[in-house]
């Protein structure tokens, strides 16, 4: 593997974005998701335009090997990690930690005083690793199909 390079989102990167979150969920989550929780999470690729609108509402990294998108995470102004997905290929390679480190420092910068987000069962592993709590389990309705995630938070202090 080359040298990831993380920079700030570009209005060019939503299409690729898209796909990445896509075939995240697809393929990444095969072991956490039945077919049908994959389906009602992600049932397109959702359009280059909403998605560019998403990620630039908030403090959004991307994380680059040559001119590949290997992953991407946000940070909203009041500490919420709406989005962390890294391309299936590049799971377990060092890039959420990678993105996740710009992230953290991103919040302590802009006086975030704590972190939490609704992460998946992957997200959920990672999370913890990086010292973060679970607060609660919650099944969230999908397309009429209930998903399970994990109410999870880090105090930055």
């Amino acid at each position: 593997m080359h040298d990831i390079v993380i920079r700030p989102f570009e209005a060019a990167d939503a299409k690729a974005a898209a796909e990445l979150f896509y075939a995240s969920v697809h393929l990444g989550t095969l072991e956490y998701y039945s077919q049908e929780e994959r389906q009602a999470w992600a049932a397109r690729v959702p359009p280059t335009s909403e998605w560019r609108r998403r990620l630039a509402a908030q403090y959004t990294y991307m994380a680059l090997e040559d001119k590949t998108l290997a992953g991407f995470m946000t940070l909203a102004d009041d500490g919420h990690i709406d989005l962390a997905f890294v391309a299936p290929d590049y799971i377990g390679k060092g890039v959420a930690k990678r993105l996740y480190d710009v992230i953290e420092a991103k919040a302590r910068e802009i006086g975030v005083a704590r972190l939490h987000a609704e992460a998946s069962h992957l997200a959920r592993i990672f999370f913890a690793r990086q010292g973060w709590a679970e607060i609660s389990r919650q099944e969230v309705m999908r397309n009429n199909i209930p998903l399970t995630n994990f109410i999870m938070e880090k105090p930055l202090n």
